[in-house]
């Protein structure tokens, strides 16, 4: 199954309506992210991936999430002003979303049902192709840094 990226609509970190649609043939990484979290620290290599393939056509797509251990509490002001003053966050930033449960929002719904898996902590991975498949999902402890997510990137890439 396809995830409709061409007709989902997500609310950016300014409250603004974005279409998915405008990543469209473009490879797809969704994280749900928390700045208070023991995996905090992977914003660092995260931002690495931006710098490396983002002229590839790479979009990493942040989702504050306080889902998992009420580890982002924060407004958005200052999970922005946090990443960009800790990590020099470049990559988009999105308005704190539910990805887990009844409550969760229909895209993250979508995605699990398509891997058949709901996040189950902060910084679970979700690479999505440029055909809108879902190419590979990888856990909260998988770095972005490590050679096994680098090639999956690759591979969606190219």
């Amino acid at each position: 199954m396809q995830v409709d990226v061409q007709n989902t609509t997500v609310l950016s970190a300014d409250g603004s309506s974005i279409k998915l649609g405008e990543y469209s043939g473009e490879v797809i990484l969704v994280v749900n992210v928390a700045s208070y979290c023991g995996n905090t620290a992977q914003y660092e290599d995260l931002q690495k991936l931006h710098d490396l393939y983002s002229t590839k056509g790479l979009r990493i797509l942040a989702f504050p999430c306080n889902d998992f251990g009420k580890q982002e509490p924060d407004s958005l002001s200052e999970i922005k002003d946090f990443c960009k003053l800790t990590y020099n966050v470049q990559f988009p930033m999105f308005a704190k979303t539910k990805v887990r449960g009844k409550d969760a929002h229909p895209f993250f719904k979508l995605l699990a049902e398509e891997t058949n898996s709901a996040p189950k902590w902060n910084f679970h991975k979700i690479i999505i192709g440029k055909d809108g498949k879902v190419q590979n999902t990888f856990s909260s402890i998988t770095n972005p840094s490590s050679k096994k997510f680098m090639k999956a990137i690759e591979k969606a890439l190219n």
